[in-house]
Parts: C-alpha cells; sequence; structure tokens
C-alpha cells in the first residue's frame, strides 16, 4: 500500500499531465510549435493555469516560495 507522500506526489504529476495536454492541444490547434509564438502569450489563462501547476508539482502544494 502506498504511503500518504506518494498518493499526494501522483496528484500534482496528474494535475501537471492534464495542463500539459490542454497546452498543447491549443498550440496544435493554433499551429504553434511553442506559446511563445502566440499574441495571447501575456493575458492567456491556460499558460497561467499551467505555469502554476508547474510550481505546485515543483512544491507538492506546499505553501511558500520556490526557489531555483
Amino acid at each position: 500500500m502506498p504511503n500518504h507522500k506518494d498518493i499526494v506526489i501522483d496528484e500534482w504529476d496528474i494535475k501537471l499531465d492534464e495542463k500539459i495536454v490542454e497546452l498543447k492541444t491549443c498550440q496544435e490547434s493554433n499551429s504553434l510549435k511553442t506559446c511563445s509564438d502566440c499574441n495571447k502569450f501575456f493575458e492567456c489563462e491556460l499558460r497561467k493555469k499551467y505555469v502554476i501547476a508547474v510550481y505546485e508539482s515543483m512544491n507538492k502544494g506546499a505553501s511558500g516560495g520556490f526557489e531555483f
């Protein structure tokens, strides 16, 4: 039986994977290879949600800052 930590890690990774699929689908539907080529780059809600999902997957939902 997996411990609680494994379950939490999987939860954040699953959420990130879902956002990656959504982002790639959007890129493909707009014939883009990257979001930076999109004219909605700074206003895009999907991209903002993806960035949040990346952050949350890196810190596994813990509050506080994240340092590189």
